[in-house]
């Protein structure tokens, strides 16, 4: 699903859709890329306002129609929460189901991760979107207003994934690529080089 690293998806099918995690600055440019169309082109949101800081802080999703970059998603993480943000889709995607398996990913994504709630920060104009996934208002009737959209507080509570990442998870496992924890990385294989802990002196 997220797990692995190409620079576009190998799946010929031109309306095929997969979701992947962001790994390097090829990615975010795709991430930069989709939001600046579609929160700053479309929805005219300042510069400073869209692009906040978080990015280098957060995990970022990627969703393709084929091998075309359609939509992309952000993870941010707190003390006992998740927070999804940041859903962005193309316009000529709208009609695919790519933001639902973007969200899909992201869920899945902070279940592994041991969490129990997911909160987010909907468009009012789209708290149904966001219950289709069992999202919920928060209750705290407390208004939110950015970058010219009223928001309504959501919060989605979740069992973590049976194989979810713990202290007691293989710390191979724990080292890997973030999101690609069921594959061995590079750092697996140089476990099999002897110990020698080379320290280089001048």
């Amino acid at each position: 699903m997220h797990g692995t690293k190409a620079s576009s998806p190998a799946n010929p099918n031109p309306r095929a859709i997969s979701v992947r995690i962001a790994r390097d600055p090829n990615d975010l440019m795709l991430v930069t890329a989709i939001r600046a169309a579609v929160y700053m082109a479309e929805q005219d949101c300042p510069i400073e306002e869209e692009f906040d800081g978080n990015d280098l802080v957060a995990a970022h999703f990627i969703g393709f129609i084929g091998s075309e970059p359609a939509g992309c998603l952000r993870v941010r993480f707190f003390g006992d929460f998740a927070k999804v943000e940041r859903l962005a889709v193309r316009h000529q995607f709208r009609r695919s189901r790519v933001s639902f398996k973007l969200v899909q990913a992201s869920v899945d994504y902070v279940k592994r991760k041991g969490f129990r709630k997911i909160y987010g920060q909907a468009q009012d104009r789209l708290v149904d979107f966001w219950a289709h996934f069992g999202a919920k208002p928060l209750g705290h009737n407390r208004k939110i207003t950015f970058s010219d959209f009223s928001y309504t507080e959501m919060v989605l509570d979740i069992e973590p994934d049976r194989d979810a990442i713990t202290l007691d998870s293989d710390p191979y496992m724990i080292i890997r690529p973030e999101g690609d924890w069921d594959r061995p990385g590079v750092l697996d294989i140089s476990s099999g080089r002897a110990v020698t802990s080379p320290l280089r002196t001048a």
